[in-house]
């Protein structure tokens, strides 16, 4: 497993894409999306992924390095990482040139997430065929793994791009690099490339209907692919991406989200993507049921992730939240809270030690208190006084010695 702070265990997170409806500030969304990051960096959150988009009205953040820049200076301990920079959209040289100065300036917090591009009319824009993105991002990751060995100068000529004897002047901060991973949904093309050059993994199709009973399938090719091309499977490099909003009650969560989930399914992945319309009357409650969304108290929530450990055969390293604003902002904060208070430790190791000692406190107290009560009686009586009537009455065992 992952390590996180002093305990081992889960890493929590989340990737923000992010989600913010049309008829809202942009300017006020990127601000919420930015406390949001501070927030849960106070809370203890281990990372936060942002993404790039270019169309659509949703998704408007068009550079993860300039956001992430900022986000360096105002968090203490989060890594950050891009989620994910589309490879077919940059030069390969210059996305490995921002990420190791973005390595730099945060001492080692920063995080590179690669893909091919998730908005088709990001792509349309520029001209770029729907059907060689995935082979470019391809190109373009060996590359950018090329400059980041620092040994020999790259030379490399593909359809889109060229490098002669390109070089990086500035080496990582972080040896051998900054933790690179690669997203996957439905295809094997993400766990493919990943495996290849024994990089992390962001399962960002775990959030889907049928991702969860997916996991075990898709991180199998990762080894596959992985042991022919000699690198050791991690999975404490793989993050699963699902959505989350705990408060004390089920109920209550479920009415928190219901109406801000089905806007967003309805107005943008259905309305703006063309993603075709679900076929269940509540389709919150059915994603709730199938794993993909974790919506519920800390004891309902804490159980989701069990499930989700269970479907990937063997373990991942973290989980990840889509950040949404399906709940009000409030609401939302304190799901981020409740999440950080009540089930983050049970899957960090963090509990164990206290639980145990409270146990043995309980089991062992007449032994271990009761001759603390007598040298407190002896105290009173060597004085010359009596016990008070209050610390005999509120005392386990003073009335007896």
């Amino acid at each position: 497993m992952a390590q996180t702070g002093n305990h081992k265990g889960l890493t929590f997170g989340i990737f923000l894409a992010p989600f913010h409806r049309v008829g809202e500030n942009p300017t006020l969304s990127m601000a919420r999306d930015m406390e949001l990051i501070e927030w849960i960096d106070e809370l203890g959150y281990d990372e936060a992924w942002i993404g790039e988009h270019h169309s659509a009205g949703w998704e408007t953040i068009a550079s993860p390095e300039v956001f992430i820049g900022a986000a360096i200076e105002r968090t203490r301990y989060i890594r950050l990482g891009s989620g994910v920079t589309s490879l077919p959209y940059h030069h390969p040289l210059m996305v490995a040139n921002r990420f190791v100065q973005l390595d730099h300036m945060s001492r080692g917090r920063t995080m590179l997430g690669c893909g091919p591009g998730a908005l088709p009319s990001d792509a349309y824009m520029m001209g770029i065929d729907p059907s060689t993105q995935r082979p470019r991002m391809e190109e373009a990751l060996e590359a950018i793994m090329r400059l980041l060995e620092c040994k020999e100068p790259v030379t490399m000529k593909t359809d889109w791009f060229e490098l002669k004897e390109a070089r990086l002047h500035l080496a990582p901060y972080s040896y051998p690099h900054f933790p690179i991973a690669c997203a996957s949904t439905i295809t094997p093309s993400g766990m493919i490339a990943a495996g290849k050059h024994g990089l992390g993994v962001l399962s960002i199709g775990a959030g889907i209907p049928g991702g969860p009973e997916m996991l075990g399938k898709q991180w199998g090719i990762y080894e596959e692919t992985a042991a022919k091309h000699g690198k050791t499977a991690d999975r404490g490099k793989w993050r699963v991406v699902v959505n989350c909003h705990v408060t004390e009650d089920d109920e209550q969560a479920l009415r928190e989200v219901h109406a801000g989930e089905r806007r967003e399914t309805m107005t943008y992945f259905e309305d703006t993507l063309g993603r075709p319309p679900g076929r269940a009357d509540d389709p919150l409650r059915d994603g709730v049921k199938m794993g993909t969304t974790l919506v519920g108290s800390p004891d309902t929530v804490a159980k989701g992730i069990e499930r989700l450990l269970a479907f990937s055969n063997g373990g991942f390293g973290g989980v990840l939240f889509r950040a949404h604003e399906w709940a009000t902002r409030e609401q939302t904060m304190r799901s981020y809270e409740l999440f950080a208070r009540y089930v983050m430790p049970r899957f960090q190791g963090s509990l164990d030690t206290i639980v145990n000692s409270n146990q043995w406190a309980k089991d062992n107290r007449k032994g271990i208190f009761g001759p603390n009560v007598a040298a407190v009686k002896k105290a009173f009586t060597d004085a010359g006084r009596e016990a008070p009537e209050e610390f005999r009455a509120r005392t386990p065992g003073a009335r007896d010695v």
